[in-house]
């Protein structure tokens, strides 16, 4: 069958620690994520191609489109995406509909400079303790990204409709975070949304696992909270990110270098 012309030149990341990739550690150190993960597979239809990755961890979504967005243009995009406000959604007292207006604007201004845009909506939560409490805030922001997509001619990746997500063998410890083989899957769907079949299954949910102990559950629960979210409130609580001094770990538009190997998948 013969692969469709790739339209695009430069593609450009923009985001959070999603984009930035953590829990997906790169052969050469770092991380690598979904977005390196897409565009290996976009330059494997043209090898020209050139690529981006703005996104720094902890970043909210007005700091992505104050900084990323003219980064973004000034580097030629003809193809971005750009993916954030889940750090915004989990803080009290955020506004959905504020962080809607604010990244419908960063779209308009990235459609009239005549980039392509990707956008992606948040994964349910439904099945992760305290993150869950969320879960309404984060629906009605997924529901303005559809919305935005419709009106900008953006194209989204549909997270939320991705049960496979939804078991925790997909997420790292943090469980904020997804694994190598979740980056891996978010890839493929993204793949599909740009119009170019993934030819692998992304969607399938993992085979059942051993049901387990309730006490190994409450236990790892307490230690989840203990580990991750006591610091993470203070952060909150001290003003501080954990992406303060972070930087872009590719800020310049280059050719893209695949890895030479791949995670085995979890099954």
């Amino acid at each position: 069958m013969d692969v469709p012309d790739l339209p695009w030149g430069c593609y450009v990341a923009m985001g959070d620690s999603f984009t930035e990739g953590m829990e997906d550690p790169a052969p050469e150190g770092g991380y690598r994520g979904w977005a390196d993960r897409l565009a290996d597979l976009l330059a494997q239809r043209n090898p020209a191609l050139r690529y981006a990755n703005l996104a720094v961890r902890g970043r909210l979504l007005p700091q992505i489109t104050d900084e990323q967005v003219p980064q973004a243009l000034s580097l030629g995009a003809d193809l971005v995406s750009l993916v954030g406000g889940g750090n915004d959604v989990l803080r009290p007292g955020s506004d959905p509909d504020a962080l809607a207006d604010r990244l419908e604007a960063a779209v308009a201004r990235l459609r009239a400079a005549g980039a392509d845009v990707l956008l992606a909506t948040g994964a349910d939560p439904v099945k992760s303790p305290l993150i869950n409490l969320t879960r309404g805030k984060a629906a009605v922001y997924n529901s303005h990204i559809w919305s935005i997509a419709r009106r900008q001619g953006a194209l989204v990746v549909d997270l939320w409709g991705m049960k496979a997500l939804q078991d925790r063998r997909m997420w790292a410890t943090d469980r904020i975070h997804l694994t190598a083989e979740g980056h891996r899957r978010v890839a493929l769907h993204a793949l599909d949304a740009l119009g170019f079949g993934a030819g692998e299954d992304w969607a399938s949910v993992l085979p059942p696992e051993p049901a387990r102990d309730r006490r190994d559950a409450v236990r790892e629960d307490a230690q989840w909270v203990r580990e991750y979210v006591g610091p993470w409130v203070g952060r909150r609580l001290r003003g501080r990110s954990s992406g303060d001094a972070g930087q872009a770990k590719r800020p310049d538009a280059a050719h893209v270098q695949p890895p030479a190997t791949e995670p085995t998948d979890p099954r």
